[in-house]
């Protein structure tokens, strides 16, 4: 299928992670911690892509086609990272995400934050246990981990 643009999902990135670690035996090294730890190292590598360019426009017009294929590599090793220990966790990165949204949407009303970073007024604008307005569970019904959560 080259040349066709597939539509990926985390789901598949899910599956797709899960099935790597298990056919290297990788389960036993991915505990929460060492995939986080994982996960800051990436962020780090490509914070590094970035450091010393000051402000960069959008698009990256100045940038040489080989920064930019690093660049994507460096934010896909972040996305896995992310997505792999979401998954051990159970944590169900998705409606995790979209939960998130709904909560800066209370968190931040445009008519009072539009055009500003500034945060504008606490959490609590709800009332449900948490106190963010938001319902539904982040967590996956089930998860690829194995059954000592790692």
């Amino acid at each position: 299928m080259a040349g066709v643009e597939a539509r990926v999902s985390l789901e598949d990135l899910k599956k797709k992670m899960a099935d790597f670690a298990k056919e290297r035996d990788w389960d036993q090294f991915h505990s929460p911690r060492n995939l986080l730890l994982a996960l800051v190292g990436e962020v780090g590598e490509l914070s590094e892509i970035f450091q010393w360019k000051g402000e960069v426009p959008r698009g990256l017009p100045d940038w040489k086609g080989e920064e930019k294929e690093h660049l994507g590599e460096e934010l896909s090793d972040v996305l896995l990272y992310l997505v792999r220990l979401s998954d051990v966790c159970g944590v169900d990165l998705g409606k995790a995400a979209m939960r998130k949204l709904e909560i800066n949407a209370i968190k931040y009303p445009v008519q009072l934050c539009k055009g500003s970073s500034e945060k504008k007024r606490p959490i609590n604008a709800g009332n449900n246990a948490s106190g963010d307005g938001v319902t539904g569970s982040i967590y996956s019904n089930s998860s690829t981990s194995n059954s000592n959560g790692v």
